[in-house]
């Protein structure tokens, strides 16, 4: 398997992700904390017809989206680390061939090169429909 990026290199990016992952996890964890502190019931007792409810709903809503995303997150930061450790990082999950360091440096959790992640997104936008 290829491997064009230094150990200096992905010593920088585990460094810059274990840092960003350190973030998240403190920020999801007070983002628990406050979202247990603003539970709906406390919010629709300060309410008073329908649409207050439904704002309400939307901020709850809001909050437990931003943690999903947060989390979401984690997780890919979590396996890029197991992809430098197993020095992986770097090389396109389809392709097998070195993803750019302006790519990897823009967004290090990526796992394709850009011709593979726009084949990749229009084969999911053909195979998934829409929902809400």
């Amino acid at each position: 398997m290829p491997q064009h990026l230094t150990d200096k290199q992905l010593e920088a990016f585990r460094n810059r992700l274990e840092t960003r992952l350190a973030e998240l996890t403190r920020g999801v964890r007070e983002e628990v904390i406050q979202s247990g502190r603003h539970h709906f019931t406390d919010v629709a007792g300060e309410v008073h017809d329908s649409e207050e409810a439904s704002v309400a709903n939307l901020v709850i809503d809001m909050e437990l989206q931003t943690i999903d995303r947060h989390i979401q997150e984690i997780r890919e930061i979590e396996s890029t680390l197991i992809r430098i450790g197993s020095r992986e990082f770097g090389i396109c999950v389809d392709c097998e061939q070195p993803i750019a360091l302006a790519r990897l440096e823009a967004n290090p959790t990526t796992e394709r090169c850009i011709a593979c992640q726009s084949a990749y997104e229009k084969e999911q936008a053909l195979t998934h429909s829409p929902s809400l």
